[in-house]
């Protein structure tokens, strides 16, 4: 099953771009803020270069474990991040497969980030997920602006 599904959020923060890259691309900082509300990354693996690969477990409230894995398409520190990530279910079978490009502007030693997630595949299975997609993001993205304002 196809699926058509685009969201683009921005976000600016008050701190500089090199410091918010490195949130995104150091696997010890994305752990402390990925995922939505109530969400933890136990597992998180990063290889941040073109064909690199990436694994992100993250475990809601209740305890269920959502594993992601993907790679990297694109790597322009500290400008641009392309990334694949698929959301598996419990036996590994892909649920959602979508195409993530992040920018980081300098804006006067602030950083305006803004993401763009494509889903391109998804299965009647995913319908949830991909429901509650915008406001995952607005919560990992807001996640984000805490944890990189507190380190800055």
């Amino acid at each position: 099953m196809s699926a058509q599904r685009e969201l683009t959020l921005t976000r600016i923060i008050d701190a500089p771009r090199e410091l918010v890259f490195k949130a995104w691309t150091e696997p010890e900082q994305v752990a402390k803020w990925w995922g939505p509300d109530g969400f933890t990354a136990p597992v998180v693996e990063l290889d941040p270069r073109p064909g690199g690969a990436l694994r992100v477990d993250m475990q809601g409230p209740d305890g269920v474990v959502y594993p992601n894995t993907g790679e990297f398409l694109e790597v322009v520190e500290p400008e641009r991040l392309v990334v694949t990530t698929r959301l598996l279910d419990g036996d590994g079978n892909v649920l959602v497969e979508d195409v993530n490009t992040i920018t980081f502007e300098d804006e006067g030693g602030k950083t305006k980030v803004t993401v763009h997630a494509r889903v391109i595949k998804a299965t009647p299975e995913a319908a949830e997920a991909l429901e509650g997609m915008d406001d995952g993001w607005n919560q990992t993205l807001d996640r984000m602006v805490r944890f990189v304002t507190n380190a800055a």
